[in-house]
């Protein structure tokens, strides 16, 4: 099952079942108004939304619309948790290589997580505001998933059981920021922006073989500029599933239906396969050059990050988002 959310009136949106080709959508208020809605009576309403899919890609259903992925929030325009890991430790050993730092072996059988600002999230398809360039703004292409409730302790093979939907990821950083935030000891906040999430969210089902262990066989794509900037594997280097990532949330808490849980930038050791941020390319750079040569973002610049299934049709539909200059 696919499902968006519209923009309107409301700070939740509007609910939306779309069809599997992401051609037609139709809103769904007699089952659940916003996906918060729907995720907080889960047990009633999938099996009406189900219902309501199935006979979308079956043909037309009156009520239906063409999807427009431009009239998309992020299905949830904001979420009671947004917690991001490092799951694909290539990307963290280029990281502390580049600083000329070892990868504490801890890092190797317990997972890296910040807690991310939720209250409100970029539109799939707007711009991003970016007050000072000085600042290093930086995308992250990601998977993260959405949680019903799930109980403190919870083991990763529950945990498996509780994830709902899955979406992907622009994690905007402001990578010069960050610097200064871990020196003082307390983690990100300021680097870490408003987060941007594609226009749909689906189900694992949705996958097919492609979602095997709580991860996404699947190359996460991403262009920049116009240009093929990276499409690495998300399945085969990432050192701790999605079951795992939430079972590390839920050791010392619970997670309400609607928590969003991400993956971390998705990086292959394989260079070939490019990259999902601009920092990755840096760091390489540092390594084999001594400095980087690669920018930050600037105003004007581009990002597409979309993840397309074996036929080669997108299955989240495109996060699309311009830079912008906000005074």
């Amino acid at each position: 099952m696919k499902l968006a959310t519209y923009r309107n009136h409301t700070r939740d949106g509007q609910l939306m079942v779309v069809s599997r080709d992401l051609a037609r959508a139709i809103a769904v208020p007699h089952i659940a108004a916003s996906l918060q809605a729907a995720l907080d009576d889960w047990k009633r309403c999938e099996p009406a939304l189900q219902e309501v899919y199935a006979a979308l890609n079956q043909g037309p259903v009156n009520g239906a619309v063409a999807f427009d992925q431009a009239a998309c929030h992020s299905p949830l325009p904001r979420a009671y948790q947004w917690a991001d890991g490092s799951a694909y430790l290539n990307h963290v050993e280029l990281v502390r290589k580049a600083r000329g730092a070892e990868v504490p072996a801890s890092f190797y059988h317990d997972p890296l997580m910040y807690q991310g600002g939720s209250d409100a999230f970029l539109p799939p398809q707007a711009a991003i505001p970016l007050a000072d360039v000085s600042w290093g703004l930086d995308f992250e292409g990601e998977v993260a998933v959405i949680t019903d409730d799930v109980p403190l302790g919870a083991t990763a093979a529950q945990c498996a059981s509780h994830i709902r939907l899955l979406m992907l990821v622009n994690d905007v950083t402001l990578r010069n920021l960050i610097p200064a935030e871990l020196a003082k000891g307390f983690g990100f906040f300021q680097s870490k922006p408003a987060t941007a999430f594609s226009p749909v969210a689906v189900t694992p089902d949705e996958l097919g073989a492609a979602w095997q262990d709580s991860k996404v066989h699947l190359p996460l794509r991403v262009e920049y500029n116009g240009a093929l900037y990276g499409q690495p594997q998300c399945g085969v280097e990432m050192q701790f599933s999605f079951a795992q990532l939430v079972a590390h949330v839920a050791k010392t808490r619970e997670l309400v239906a609607g928590s969003i849980v991400g993956s971390g930038t998705i990086s292959n050791h394989d260079r070939t396969t490019g990259s999902c941020c601009l920092a990755e390319q840096r760091m390489i750079e540092i390594i084999e050059a001594g400095g980087a040569r690669t920018p930050f973002m600037q105003v004007g610049d581009h990002v597409r990050i979309e993840m397309l299934d074996a036929a080669g049709q997108s299955i989240f539909g495109r996060i699309d988002q311009k830079v912008i200059a906000h005074d």
